[in-house]
């Protein structure tokens, strides 16, 4: 009997309700808490369900007591992590192999190859002018990094966090891995939760610097591009970007070969692929690998708190920057540049670009800027990972 009564004992000790009760038990609870909540937006409101979902179900998982040394099993290489050696890790466990796709940069990169195969990059090509405000969003990259300098984060932990002005998660996941893998959970859950807030929190920005009259600007149609024009973007682009800022190769060349793919039209299952199957693919894979590292150890912290107020911060100042920009452009083209099109320089590709169509709506319902902020929206995007390449070559 008693035999039989230590079983029973042992058993109950060794499953995850047991471990709820030890020290530190209740972290656990809290994150589980927060998965859900992170679900619900994602089911309910429609966060960035592609992303969020996958990131918030593996943080749920992640979290249940027990259930990281089945899932995620991080182990520091002997000899490493001494004085003057960086520290290196071997991961294994179903999440910990995926996970050496964000490790690699493999993840970002090939969404970067499926976003080029999906983006019309025209409406920029047509009027190259808007490649300015997508430039000047990017201010508020450098700018959150200054704040996060001076709120104690190192260089690696700033460039991290600056990068989630940029609003675009693969960037800011690519730009984590390398520089501040410990805050990955963090700054991946705050860019993109920010990514899905773009309908409420550009409308404010843009009113806030913006008057009446010139939410009503309207602006000519843009002229029609080229096939030849196409095509030779991508290519110029990677040459120019590329030999100035060579650390920024890996993002700025897979996008401009998947527009290539898709301009071209010689390829079209390929294009068709990675616009549908490979973009989902790497999608969940990439949710579940960013999901696993959201431990309770890594993200109930004062840091993850001071992440998201700068997350916010970095994303209505880089929109600020476009919108003033946008502003001094109208000025120097006598009312021809509508500045709400600046806020669309933020590289949530289309969202930003349909924010700035809606918000020109409402003040003239024949007023049409889609077209005109998808330009700045797409230079957001090469912008972004320019940014993210100028962080690494100085501090990596």
């Amino acid at each position: 009997m008693e035999k039989f009564i230590e079983i029973i004992l042992g058993f109950i000790n060794s499953t995850g309700i047991a471990m709820f009760f030890v020290e530190g038990g209740w972290k656990n609870l809290i994150m589980i808490i927060l998965a859900c909540i992170l679900m619900y937006l994602a089911i309910k409101k429609k966060f960035e369900p592609y992303l969020l979902l996958p990131i918030s179900f593996a943080m749920l998982l992640i979290n249940l007591p027990g259930a990281k040394d089945e899932l995620f099993v991080k182990t520091l290489v002997e000899g490493t992590g001494t004085e003057g050696v960086a520290a290196e890790y071997t991961y294994s466990g179903l999440f910990g192999y995926l996970y050496y796709g964000v490790k690699f940069g493999i993840y970002p990169c090939l969404i970067f190859l499926c976003i080029g195969a999906t983006t019309d990059f025209g409406p920029l090509i047509a009027n190259k002018k808007t490649m300015l405000l997508g430039a000047a969003s990017q201010i508020g990259i450098f700018i959150t990094f200054i704040g996060a300098i001076a709120l104690g984060f190192n260089a690696l932990e700033a460039s991290s966090i600056g990068i989630i002005g940029g609003a675009d998660g693969p960037t800011a996941i690519l730009v984590t891995s390398k520089m501040a893998p410990e805050l990955l959970g963090s700054i991946s859950i705050a860019a993109y939760s920010y990514m899905a807030l773009v309908p409420v929190i550009l409308p404010p920005v843009i009113k806030l610097l913006t008057t009446k009259k010139e939410r009503q600007i309207k602006m000519e149609q843009v002229r029609e591009v080229s096939k030849t024009e196409r095509i030779l973007f991508p290519i110029i682009v990677s040459i120019v970007v590329i030999l100035i800022i060579p650390s920024c190769a890996p993002l700025i060349g897979c996008l401009m070969l998947g527009n290539l793919i898709k301009e071209t039209g010689i390829v079209p299952k390929i294009c068709e692929t990675l616009s549908n199957s490979l973009l989902y693919i790497v999608t969940i894979l990439l949710g579940l690998s960013v999901g696993a590292t959201a431990t309770a150890e890594t993200f109930l912290t004062l840091d993850t708190l001071m992440i998201f107020g700068l997350g916010i911060f970095a994303f209505a100042i880089a929109a600020a920057c476009g919108v003033l920009v946008g502003k001094l452009m109208c000025v120097c083209t006598k009312g021809k540049i509508n500045p709400m099109i600046g806020a669309a320089g933020v590289s949530a590709v289309p969202m930003a670009a349909r924010v700035v169509q809606q918000v020109g709506k409402e003040e003239d319902p024949n007023n049409f800027l889609l077209m005109h902020a998808m330009g700045p929206n797409v230079a957001g995007v090469i912008g972004s990972a320019i940014a993210a390449g100028i962080l690494m070559l100085l501090f990596l």
